[in-house]
């Protein structure tokens, strides 16, 4: 073999390993023999958040969608503001609305005092994100594992590739199946608006738009800790039967028109997601299930393994 050839070949040896690891398969047993603890020290840490505030399990499971939404399930969230990071929690669908990255900075410091350096942040996130929907009634799942942190991250594709509290049904359609989630996974996944809360300035419109698409009666309770100006920040519960239980009352609530955002009215509205919404308004077991295995795939979402990444000693930073 001549020189040249040999040193395609060299070349094209390193695309093929790179490539391999780039498709690595996460493992749900992955901590068991490095961490075989790490699973039940992180659902502790989990549980005792939730039970501090409910709240939390809504605020946790969003952590985990915005992380995978912007980079793949990489904990690009995480980092905090450097001069050579520019960091995604302060892009617009982050800013002043995502939280919990306390309680992941928390279950990241028990972990690293059985494990160090084992366990990633991007895992962290997974793994907290389905104990805090069990922790409130949700369904559960099995995690996969293997995810490794990201050195960098990007406001400018939180700025374009998250969901917007204004799309159209269109746009969240295709906004999701841009990331390999088909219509019937964004629609379960909108679901977790079961739990959670959401501010004033994101429904306003909705609320004093007088439109055919929201019950009267709903529009004129939001309205009473929504003025036409001000109070941006007033917070009112995305689902206003249970708000802290997580149930199929979210879809309940379309059919009767009373969606909080816009885009939780337009996948009940007369387009190609009625029938899912009014299947999982009758079917509790449809939609846990449905959720469940959407959150699975959203986990798969182009994760760092293998030789790429790293597993930060802190959550915020890059070691």
């Amino acid at each position: 073999m001549s020189a040249s050839n040999r040193s395609l070949a060299a070349i094209f040896s390193l695309v093929l390993l790179s490539c391999m690891q780039c498709h690595a398969q996460l493992s749900s047993t992955f901590y068991d023999n490095t961490c075989p603890n790490a699973l039940s020290t992180i659902r502790t840490s989990i549980r005792q958040a939730v039970s501090r505030e409910r709240r939390m399990a809504a605020s946790l499971i969003r952590l985990h969608f915005h992380d995978c939404f912007v980079q793949g399930c990489d904990a690009s969230i995480l980092l905090n503001e450097t001069s050579s990071i520019e960091s995604e929690k302060t892009a617009l669908p982050n800013l002043g609305s995502v939280r919990g990255y306390g309680v992941i900075d928390d279950a990241k410091a028990e972990v690293e005092k059985i494990c160090p350096e084992v366990v990633s942040c991007a895992d962290i996130l997974a793994i907290a994100a389905r104990d805090a929907s069990a922790a409130v009634g949700g369904p559960s799942w099995t995690v996969k594992l293997g995810r490794r942190d990201s050195t960098s991250a990007s406001k400018t594709i939180a700025e374009t590739d998250l969901p917007n509290p204004f799309d159209s049904l269109d746009r969240l359609i295709s906004g999701f199946a841009n990331k390999g989630l088909n219509t019937r996974d964004m629609v379960a996944l909108s679901g977790a608006h079961t739990i959670g809360q959401a501010q004033c300035f994101l429904f306003r419109d909705r609320i004093y738009g007088n439109g055919t698409d929201i019950d009267a009666g709903f529009a004129s309770t939001r309205r009473r800790q929504c003025p036409q100006e001000g109070e941006n920040g007033n917070l009112a519960p995305l689902d206003l039967v249970t708000p802290n239980q997580f149930d199929n009352n979210y879809f309940k609530n379309l059919i009767d028109r009373k969606g909080l955002l816009q885009s939780d009215q337009v996948l009940f509205n007369g387009g190609s997601t009625d029938s899912i919404v009014s299947e999982y308004s009758n079917s509790p077991r449809a939609f846990s299930s449905d959720f469940a295995a959407a959150m699975i795939k959203m986990g798969d979402i182009s994760p760092l393994t293998g030789q790429n990444g790293i597993i930060r000693k802190v959550c915020g930073s890059v070691n």
